[in-house]
């Protein structure tokens, strides 16, 4: 599970923002909201609110940046560029990019981190304890000077400081080696941390597709949730097809179908490939309404464009419930009903749905979920930037009300956030 996010001189970001998903103590009616694993209590969902480029997404985007990092700086050549994209609109700022996360994992709650410009990497660190009370034991830890670690502690790392590139992070190579603590933090970044867009969609439909074709438990749950929203529909049906090019593509110019279709970046399915065809089963009706049989719809035909977005996310989303991962959508409610996404919330708040812990954190614009009843006031975030355009990042907990009171557990958040009392919201000029 994820506890903390930091985030610094990255895009919209100069000075470093932290993200917390660590409960605080409030008196709230929603408490199972909260989950506790390692003596730590943890939230199982988080809102993020702001304007229209305010940095929701850049704070999305820089979480993706620090997996990518990790995950594919192994593959880096010596001089081969690090993707730096610090903060433009100070004068000369040369800081280095920071990403740090905090988060559970094996009985361990780990800290890894690192600072990084275009060519090398500055920092990184490496830290673990037990409990909330327990010492951080140091792993490792690498600046400009050298890599120190504790044999005993990390002694994958031994024999390996003096081989690491400057541009690679000292974790990849322990881990391309076989270290056991360091795949494990590897394997929550690749396994456990899932990032996906609420704005294109189309991306997860074929992941979404195979779920219910192989009519798994997850898929059952899937569907079992579509009947409960009462799309339309009360089944769905799959099948496999091999896929041939259309009939006036003869085979003496297949050579150069599939030419094109390798050097094209959207490409051609190719002639053999197997793919998943979707039906969206509906009741038939007579003239007097009674149910009279069934009709198959092409589903990416018939259906909204809505239905079709719930039906693509709802491969990660049922995954992650299903394996207790971190899921994180960017625009969470684009084409969907608030009370769909409300739904959604739901199944990662309820005990019932959500037994394996999955958490769940979005951006949205979707005031309607600003409720009481669905989230806690430190589920709350928001996004502004300020007066040089620094995207500043804080809880609905952190705001002071103009009479120095905070907000209460009992306020109407969406009216408030509507009328500018929490920040984060446009600013028009009338002419």
């Amino acid at each position: 599970m994820l506890l903390e996010f930091t985030v610094g001189s990255y895009k919209s970001f100069y000075d470093n923002k932290t993200f917390s998903l660590q409960a605080q103590k409030l008196s709230e009616v929603n408490n199972d909201n909260i989950v506790n694993e390692l003596q730590y209590n943890i939230l199982k969902t988080m809102a993020v609110y702001g304007a229209n480029s305010s940095g929701k997404s850049n704070l999305i985007n820089a979480l993706q940046s620090m997996k990518e990092c990790v995950l594919y700086s192994v593959k880096l050549n010596a001089n081969d560029l690090l993707s730096y994209e610090p903060f433009l609109l100070v004068k000369g700022n040369t800081k280095p990019t920071l990403f740090e996360v905090t988060f559970l994992k094996n009985s361990y709650c780990y800290r890894y981190g690192f600072a990084y410009n275009q060519t090398s990497i500055i920092n990184e660190w490496l830290f673990r304890k037990t409990t909330p009370r327990s010492k951080e034991q140091t792993l490792f830890i690498r600046n400009t000077d050298g890599i120190a670690f504790e044999d005993k502690k990390f002694p994958e790392a031994i024999g390996l400081e003096s081989k690491v590139n400057d541009n690679r992070l000292f974790l990849s190579l322990c881990a391309q080696l076989g270290g056991e603590i360091s795949n494990q933090v590897i394997s929550w970044f690749s396994n456990d941390l899932n990032i996906v867009s609420g704005l294109y969609n189309e991306i997860y439909r074929d992941f979404s597709y195979n779920l219910f074709h192989q009519k798994t438990k997850t898929s059952k749950n899937a569907l079992d949730f579509f009947k409960k929203l009462q799309l339309g529909f009360f089944d769905i049906s799959t099948r496999e097809r091999i896929y041939a090019p259309p009939k006036d593509i003869q085979d003496d110019y297949i050579d150069i179908y599939n030419k094109i279709n390798q050097m094209s970046t959207s490409p051609i399915i190719k002639r053999g490939t197997k793919q998943i065809e979707i039906e969206s089963i509906h009741n038939l009706y007579d003239p007097k309404g009674n149910t009279c049989g069934s009709i198959n719809f092409v589903f990416n035909d018939k259906e909204s464009s809505g239905t079709r977005k719930l039906f693509d996310m709802s491969g990660p989303i049922f995954d992650a419930l299903e394996h207790g991962s971190i899921l994180v959508i960017d625009e969470l409610d684009a084409k969907m009903h608030p009370l769909i996404s409300q739904q959604i919330i739901s199944l990662f708040n309820s005990q019932e749905h959500n037994p394996n812990n999955a958490q769940l954190i979005f951006t949205t614009h979707d005031t309607h979920l600003l409720s009481t009843k669905m989230l806690r006031r430190d589920q709350i975030w928001f996004t502004e930037k300020n007066d040089m355009e620094q995207t500043d990042l804080y809880c609905l907990t952190d705001i002071v009300l103009p009479d120095g009171s905070k907000p209460r557990n009992d306020a109407n958040y969406e009216k408030n956030y509507i009328a500018g009392r929490y920040g984060a919201i446009p600013y028009i000029i009338n002419d």
